[in-house]
């Protein structure tokens, strides 16, 4: 059985050599596909909207797998770098939101001129605050 898994596995790798793979934009089309498939179940007998979640998650499915079975790797790493530019910010903002909600140590105001978030500590009042970019005023309660 040993003997068996280990031919199976050595010929997968022979086979996807110098193919994509999956990479983080495969990663996030399958969490759409898998989110597609879950509405549309949930959606039940509401046909027209099924329908169309149905060829979406046909769509998405085709789409992984074509990108996974791709041998074309510079189309693949560029549309895969294009996400990545595009996700990274988000993502940033998402982590440091969590983070901001979870101090409980400071308070945060952003900036009206420039959108710099500004950090001070809780409860010193009425509070007036430089911000440090553009310089200018911010009046909140800590």
């Amino acid at each position: 059985m040993r003997q068996f898994l280990y031919r199976v596995s050595s010929a997968l790798a022979r086979f996807m050599y110098g193919r994509n793979g999956t990479d983080q934009l495969n990663m996030a089309l399958l969490c759409a596909y898998l989110a597609a498939l879950v509405l549309a179940a949930l959606l039940g007998r509401i046909s027209p909207v099924r329908v169309l979640l149905e060829a979406v998650t046909v769509a998405l499915a085709v789409l992984v797998l074509f990108r996974t079975f791709s041998r074309n790797l510079s189309k693949r790493r560029a549309e895969n770098e294009r996400f990545l530019a595009w996700w990274r910010p988000v993502k940033q903002r998402i982590t440091g939101a969590r983070q901001r909600r979870r101090d409980k140590d400071h308070k945060y105001f952003t900036c009206k001129n420039c959108k710099t978030i500004c950090r001070v500590p809780t409860g010193k009042g009425k509070i007036e605050i430089t911000c440090p970019k553009c310089g200018g005023k911010i009046i909140g309660k800590s």
